[in-house]
């Protein structure tokens, strides 16, 4: 037990001495020579895989390079060592490695496979730094709604969650999901303009056009109907109706241009739409299992798409042609946002990971693996809830996101946390930043929305 308890205390300082840096020679030679190198040293090295030194680790086996520096995920090494299969699972019919031994093998590939504290990272440095672009505001005062049509939502016994919500890029409105209706909210006042009525159903999503003149609207009634609506944000009336699907609108988002709209859900198939003729103008059908989540970038060029399995793919927004396929997600994938300068496509997950993705090439420039750990109340045992519901970019680059920690963050364009806000009342599943970067906003679960400044923190009720 002493032994035991030895080596635990052995292993935590090796992780805390790694916090700095991860190193083969000080690290991770050690963990393959006792668990390894009976099957894959020097000799006759199984698959051709010599783990006994750093060059030989580089090198990789039979089945080529095995580890990716930078990319864990996409490490056979790592796979190998994390497999849920145990017939697949190394070390061989052995106990899979323990967690802190495998978190250092992880951070030693993320952090660029050094093999002593005094190398350098094979990581290739990349600038990931946030360029603004020219946005082409709407001429005139911003759109705002004006004399909207007298309208009484839908009595409810209680509030409807918070399930979308949306603020306009170009004036102080935000839009949030009601009981068969949309809410619409002046941001510099917090009082309410009017409301949009959504016959349809529930409102799964919310999206604004790009110049903010047009809201987008998707949802419809669980395993009975479901649609896309496009409203005139100054006026409130329905511009047209797409869709008529027969499960409920899941996920959807409407291109820059407003050219064209993207939607999917139970089917498993994303439908893109002219919106001027309101005929289908391609489907695409790469995803194994629910669309979860659906963005155009802000040049739109590219659409990105993901599904409830954790797949993302990125498609030529013109002809559905595929450009990249993301893997890094091991549950479904809640929320997809691209930067302003349509370089970065973030997205957050039920596993807990919120991945900054470089739209160039598809690498995962940034991984947060806890970017909303859970926390454990005093006296809880047992797994807790993880997972990042919500993310959305503001004008600076800046990333906001919500999780299951009941946690409201704030992070840098490079990825650092900044802030951190507390959700009081309830989970908060939707987030949304004014369109001048001022004004932070979270829905939550029981149907509040949470105002907070991006200065001083929370906003005065």
């Amino acid at each position: 037990m002493l032994m035991r308890l030895l080596c635990s205390f052995s292993l935590l300082a090796a992780c805390a001495s790694a916090a700095e840096v991860v190193t083969y020679d000080e690290h991770i030679r050690p963990i393959f020579r006792e668990h390894c190198m009976k099957c894959h040293g020097e000799d006759e090295p199984k698959a051709g895989l010599n783990l006994s030194t750093h060059d030989t680790v580089l090198k990789g086996g039979s089945a080529g390079a095995v580890v990716v520096a930078g990319r864990a995920s996409s490490s056979l090494l790592f796979k190998a060592i994390t497999d849920e299969n145990e017939d697949k699972r190394m070390p061989f019919k052995n106990a899979p490695l323990a967690t802190a031994k495998i978190e250092l093998i992880r951070e030693w590939i993320q952090s660029g496979l050094r093999e002593s504290a005094k190398s350098s990272s094979l990581t290739v440095a990349r600038d990931i730094g946030f360029k603004p672009t020219v946005t082409v505001k709407p001429g005139g005062p911003p759109p705002m709604p004006e004399n909207l049509a007298p309208f009484t939502p839908p009595e409810t016994k209680r509030a409807l969650p918070v399930i979308a919500m949306a603020a306009s890029p170009s004036a102080p409105l935000l839009a949030v999901a009601g009981h068969e209706h949309v809410r619409l909210i002046d941001l510099n006042t917090r009082q309410p303009i009017g409301a949009l009525a959504f016959p349809e159903g529930q409102p799964n999503v919310i999206r604004f056009s790009g110049d903010g003149r047009v809201l987008m609207v998707a949802g419809g009634k669980p395993v009975q109907s479901g649609s896309v609506v496009l409203f005139d944000v100054r006026s409130g009336k329905r511009l047209t109706k797409l869709g008529d699907e027969t499960d409920a609108v899941l996920s959807a988002d409407i291109s820059p241009d407003q050219r064209l709209i993207a939607f999917g859900g139970s089917g498993k198939v994303v439908k893109v739409y002219n919106t001027a003729d309101g005929k289908l103008r391609y489907k695409l059908a790469r995803h194994t299992d629910w669309i979860t989540a659906l963005a155009f970038s802000p040049d739109g060029n590219a659409l990105a798409s993901a599904d409830r399995a954790g797949a993302i793919q990125l498609w030529d927004a013109a002809n559905g042609g595929i450009l990249l396929t993301l893997a890094e997600h091991k549950a479904a994938v809640r929320t997809l946002a691209w930067r302003g300068d349509s370089r970065m496509l973030a997205s957050g997950g039920e596993d807990g990971v919120l991945v900054w993705w470089d739209a160039r090439d598809g690498w995962p420039a940034i991984v947060k693996n806890n970017a909303h750990p859970p926390r454990r109340p005093e006296g809880v045992y047992g797994p807790m809830p993880n997972g990042v519901l919500a993310a959305v970019f503001g004008p600076a680059g800046e990333l906001l996101t919500t999780g299951r920690d009941r946690q409201v963050r704030l992070w840098a364009a490079d990825g650092g946390a900044q802030q951190s806000f507390s959700a009081e009342t309830a989970l908060p599943l939707q987030a949304a930043i004014g369109y001048d970067g001022k004004t932070f906003v979270a829905g939550d679960a029981a149907g509040h929305l949470t105002f907070h400044n991006a200065l001083s923190g929370k906003l005065p009720k």
